[in-house]
């Protein structure tokens, strides 16, 4: 069983449950992205750091460390579920938008998520 990010509640009351294991892989990929190192208490290593770049300048450095960022916090949280093969960040129209494509090692299908904030 695999509880539903952001957490909720079902129509029967009880505790949401992600719908796939891919569901389940993707949000658990948005949590770590969005967590800031430090942010959970019993987990200081856990997150990576991207909310603190959305103010940064849009440049190639920027998005060269926070892909490098990226990927070392996935090797080191998730290298268990997934084998990142690309991380591509851009600033466009404002958003700070990253785009991960992974292996999950259960199925050794191919994947591809794009997560998106508004940059500053």
């Amino acid at each position: 069983m695999d509880i539903a990010f952001p957490y909720q509640l079902s129509p029967q009351g009880t505790t949401a449950t992600a719908a796939s294991a891919d569901d389940h892989i993707a949000q658990m990929l948005e949590q770590l992205l969005f967590t800031r190192p430090g942010e959970r208490v019993n987990r200081p290593t856990f997150g990576c750091g991207l909310l603190d770049l959305v103010f940064s300048p849009g440049s190639p450095e920027v998005a060269a460390a926070l892909s490098i960022t990226a990927s070392a916090a996935v090797q080191q949280e998730l290298s268990d579920v997934v084998k990142i093969q690309s991380v591509d960040v851009t600033w466009a129209a404002g958003t700070l938008q990253v785009v991960l494509s992974y292996l999950v090692l259960a199925t050794g299908a191919a994947a591809t998520q794009t997560f998106s904030v508004p940059a500053g």
